[in-house]
């Protein structure tokens, strides 16, 4: 029985202690492996969490990446990066968010949000590419095929994942903190 009881009693103990030590550590976390212990809420870099993020849509989570834009005038949207810089994504002020500064360009932030995903069509795409061939018409060339080669990603992306919608997956954040 004594056994029993100093067996339970240091089993106990070391939990608390694993449990203390991940706490602790959480705060740190951001490769999206594990929880936050204090809010149960995934903390992801940028480049982890677009990889899942059909999976988080209407999910709150927690993205870590470096802020390349604000809007200059309402201040209601941030660009945010990850190491890679190959995708962004777009992070609407709601929440406690009155705004992102533009003094926020550069800094490394935590936003806190609810993934929202918008789909587009394969039939809006198809008018978004008859609008840019009508603006090629009018001279802004090296423009309308940036676009062009953005629809034909699109495209490539719907065949490749055999969808007929492309996905495009932003944030409405509820408040960040700067981290650098």
């Amino acid at each position: 029985m004594k056994n029993l009881i100093l067996v339970s009693l240091v089993a106990i103990g070391l939990f608390s202690c694993s449990s203390k030590q991940t706490s602790e550590n959480s705060g740190n976390n951001t490769s999206g492996d594990t929880l936050a212990a204090s809010t149960d809420i995934p903390v992801f870099e940028l480049d982890s969490l677009l990889k899942v993020a059909d999976q988080l849509v209407d999910k709150t989570v927690k993205a870590v990446g470096h802020v390349t834009h604000t809007c200059k005038h309402s201040g209601k949207r941030c660009f945010i990066v990850g190491e890679s810089e190959n995708a962004s994504l777009r992070i609407e002020a709601k929440g406690n968010i009155g705004g992102f500064n533009r003094e926020l360009v550069g800094s490394k932030i935590r936003a806190t949000g609810t993934i929202k995903e918008r789909r587009l069509s394969q039939e809006y795409i198809d008018q978004m590419e008859k609008e840019v061939h009508a603006k090629k018409e009018d001279g802004s060339a090296e423009s309308c095929q940036a676009e062009l080669n953005n629809i034909n990603e699109m495209r490539q992306w719907m065949k490749d994942n055999n969808k007929d919608y492309y996905s495009i997956y932003y944030m409405d954040g509820q408040e960040y903190e700067i981290l650098e």
